[in-house]
């Protein structure tokens, strides 16, 4: 059990600080590009926040242990739509720009849709539904450079640019530090759940889920005290969207995911609150403190749930 602990706090430290050092290679380096922050949010800072997600799934495919996979990437949704918006918009309130009310919001809850959809059908996402959400997260990545080009940022003046070879290193160190934190996480927790008796669903849907999502935690909150907010909200939708499908598409093509009836449960309950920020922020264009601590209790509800259930 100690051994179980510390490979599970080692390797959130690893995922951590491995997603930290790769948001701020990529940034710098989208920064060098001209990407416009909210673009920065819905791809590289969200690919980065999303590694450690992308990680544990993978590490559990290729160890059978799927059912974490989805656990994991699902829970994380709920977390960082409740907890991690929530929590930002305590700092400062986070606008929502029309276009990405009209555009990246409605394709995240398209995306859990889809995925529900395809776990309903045979309990099992397959990997040619893997292949398909994969085909989807590259038109994804397509349209989002098109509308990068496109509207280009203005770099203030005041920017300094890391060394290329600083860069370099923040990236592909944080890439080994994320997987090599997967592997431990995944090892970690499998274990504790084993001897303690608990579920693979319900170790995923917590432990696992909040650990991965940290990094999208602390970026939102980071970004959005700093009035980044373009960056804290474009983080956490790109990051759900990239969940879905990049994180279980390249699970599923490496080995198809059984679905139990819980996972489709937690997959309405992530359709749901999508539904509930999306309506938030439509009604007033921004997420206030108010909205915040309704996220919140929303969460602790949820936490309750899955515990007792």
């Amino acid at each position: 059990m100690i051994i179980s602990l510390i490979k599970l706090v080692a390797g959130f430290i690893l995922l951590i600080k491995g997603a930290d050092y790769f948001v701020e290679g990529s940034s710098d380096l989208a920064k060098r590009l001209k990407i416009p922050s909210m673009i920065i949010g819905l791809t590289i800072v969200a690919m980065g926040t999303s590694l450690p997600e992308c990680a544990v799934s993978i590490t559990a495919s290729l160890s059978g242990n799927n059912t974490l996979a989805v656990s994991n990437a699902v829970g994380s949704n709920i977390f960082n739509l409740v907890v991690v918006c929530g929590c930002a918009a305590l700092f400062a309130p986070l606008p929502v720009s029309k276009e990405t009310l009209q555009k990246e919001f409605p394709f995240s809850v398209f995306c859990g849709v889809l995925l529900m959809g395809l776990g309903f059908i045979g309990m099992c996402l397959g990997r040619i539904d893997g292949i398909g959400l994969l085909i989807l997260f590259t038109i994804y990545l397509v349209a989002m450079v098109i509308q990068a080009k496109r509207k280009p940022l203005e770099v203030e003046s005041s920017y300094v640019p890391l060394l290329l070879r600083k860069v370099i290193v923040y990236i592909i160190g944080g890439i080994l530090a994320i997987k090599f934190g997967g592997d431990f996480v995944v090892n970690g927790a499998t274990d504790i759940a084993t001897s303690m008796g608990l579920s693979q669903t319900l170790i995923g849907l917590t432990i696992v889920a909040m650990g991965t999502s940290l990094p999208e935690l602390v970026t939102s909150v980071v970004a959005a005290k700093k009035g980044e907010t373009d960056i804290a909200v474009g983080n956490v939708v790109g990051s759900n969207i990239f969940n879905v499908l990049l994180v279980l598409g390249i699970a599923a093509a490496i080995s198809p995911i059984e679905f139990i009836f819980e996972n489709l449960i937690d997959i309405a309950i992530l359709t749901f609150v999508s539904l509930m920020v999306w309506f938030m922020v439509w009604k007033k264009g921004f997420l206030g403190k108010n909205n915040g601590i309704i996220l919140l209790i929303t969460y602790a509800l949820y936490m309750i749930y899955i515990v007792i259930r």
